[in-house]
């Protein structure tokens, strides 16, 4: 099996359940190095805030899987923050929407935000992930 292309990938969301399979898929398939999960947009944005301050590569996640339904801070008002933020880092972090979400209003929206780079809907595939992993690299 080859190494992993991406350093780092980041989970943001509620759902335990989703989020250990989307963890093991990740690593059966050695798509990535390190994962990074956040419960909810008030932790993520605390974690990029600390990472604003004290700027390290490695600690800069390559790809962002956001939820859009959680408490405290739901993934509209994280993508708000990190639209405003995104330019600080310097590399390039690709943001996918994953939600369970069909609601076309919140499909089409989030397509037309520019650092989304796509609206992926629960459960994700296997062969979606590798080729986000790809896309990466």
């Amino acid at each position: 099996m080859r190494p992993p292309t991406v350093n780092l990938a980041c989970i943001i969301d509620d759902d335990s359940i989703y989020v250990n399979l989307l963890k093991k898929i990740i690593n059966t398939k050695n798509l990535c190095s390190n994962i990074l999960v956040f419960n909810n947009g008030q932790q993520s944005i605390n974690y990029f805030e600390t990472l604003l301050n004290n700027l390290k590569a490695e600690d800069i996640p390559e790809v962002i899987f956001l939820d859009l339904n959680m408490p405290i801070i739901d993934g509209w008002e994280f993508l708000d923050w990190f639209k405003s933020i995104k330019h600080k880092f310097k590399k390039q972090i690709s943001l996918y929407i994953v939600s369970s979400s069909i609601n076309p209003s919140d499909i089409s929206k989030a397509k037309s935000i520019p650092e989304v780079y796509d609206y992926i809907s629960k459960p994700v595939r296997v062969k979606d992930l590798e080729t986000i992993f790809s896309k990466t690299s």
